[in-house]
């Protein structure tokens, strides 16, 4: 009985994909990391058994609130800390391959202190603090060609740093933009996605697209309620918050189509683009299960806990 309610009461917060794609890791509001196979999951031979964890373990006293695959480890996030757990011995309990590489990286960690945090993740030394919300931080993301950190949070700001000054750009209050603007939802910021000179951004505020050589919204979609996570696929957005489907918008604003999902709201979307074997989008929420689309436009199947 007791484990029919915790299943009843489960919800996914986040999911990370290995460095070779083979395996996905997600983390529930239980403290719990899941890895399930995906190569068993995508087998002709799958069975339901198949899509259970092949491993499964308690991370965190409180939920898996994030995680992050480099080539090397799973980084996962609970109240106050973070993890390391090398994939390589993750792969090796459950007496499976998996290739990994070594490359430096830095760890950029957003929080309750307000503060973003710059980590050297070969000597593990917090090496600079940057500081300018007002409020705690909930999403951030890295612009890869002008090395530009941004950063969205409570206080309804997002703002971008300079990764090798740590000094900040620019700051757009996306609350005090009309057409963005919902009062009725707050004015936090709980997603953030780039791509080239273009941004997305949601949460209290409409999720909408800017373009950032002149930082100003070109398109805000009708989507109803909060949006949590959004990612820029190919031609199109995708979009995943409070409600049970993914939602699929064109850069213009339109929504061009709700795919149905088991959760009844949902937190997180993945996208696996790492080889085409296993080439699939995965969508956790407020369920024990979390779909599975090899055609980003119906669930497969579902994975469980």
């Amino acid at each position: 009985m007791f484990i029919s309610l915790q299943l009843l009461h489960m919800s996914v917060f986040s999911q990370s994909f290995s460095p070779c794609g083979r395996f996905l890791a997600a983390g529930n509001n239980y403290g719990e990391i899941a890895v399930f196979s995906l190569s068993a999951a995508l087998s002709p031979d799958a069975s339901q058994a198949s899509q259970k964890p092949i491993l499964n373990f308690t991370a965190h006293d409180g939920p898996v609130f994030s995680l992050l695959s480099t080539d090397t480890h799973l980084l996962s996030a609970g109240n106050g800390e973070i993890s390391a757990w090398s994939w390589a011995e993750l792969i090796k309990k459950v007496r499976v391959s998996c290739s990994v590489n070594f490359i430096n990286l830095i760890l950029i960690v957003g929080g309750g202190d307000n503060n973003i945090h710059i980590m050297d993740m070969e000597t593990g030394i917090f090496k600079s603090v940057l500081k300018g919300h007002t409020d705690y931080i909930h999403c951030l993301c890295f612009k890869e060609r002008e090395e530009e950190i941004l950063s969205g949070g409570e206080d309804g700001a997002v703002r971008i740093w300079d990764s090798r000054t740590n000094r900040p750009v620019h700051c757009i209050e996306v609350f005090k933009y009309e057409e963005c603007a919902r009062p009725q939802f707050g004015k936090w910021i709980s997603c953030l996605a780039t791509d080239s000179d273009w941004m997305l951004c949601g949460g209290g505020p409409s999720l909408s697209l800017w373009h950032l050589r002149s930082m100003s919204p070109t398109s805000v979609f009708p989507l109803p309620g909060c949006q949590r996570e959004a990612v820029f696929y190919q031609d199109l957005i995708m979009s995943v918050g409070e409600g049970p489907h993914v939602s699929h918008c064109l850069h213009g604003g339109t929504v061009k189509a709700q795919i149905p999902c088991t959760p009844s709201s949902l937190n997180t979307l993945a996208l696996n683009l790492k080889n085409t074997e296993h080439r699939v989008m995965t969508v956790g929420g407020s369920s024990h299960q979390i779909d599975v689309f090899t055609n980003f436009s119906y669930k497969a199947f579902s994975l469980s806990f």
